[in-house]
């Protein structure tokens, strides 16, 4: 592998590394059920999104039966 002719400014080496950070995720509260939830994502304690629901949820006492 060839090395590089020139060396690389501190600065360029700089910026290249100062964009690896990941921004926070948006949480949102449900319209339906008012729970926190990911944006651009479907609540998972009521199924809905976008104001239809569009997974069915189970509830806790007929996932034990």
């Amino acid at each position: 592998m060839p090395t590089p002719t020139r060396k690389h400014a501190r600065s360029r080496r700089d910026k290249r590394r100062a964009n690896w950070r990941l921004s926070i995720p948006a949480i949102v509260s449900c319209p339906q059920c008012a729970r926190p939830v990911l944006a651009h994502h479907a609540c998972l304690a009521c199924g809905y999104y976008r104001g239809r629901q569009v997974i069915t949820v189970r509830s806790k006492d007929s996932a034990k039966a």
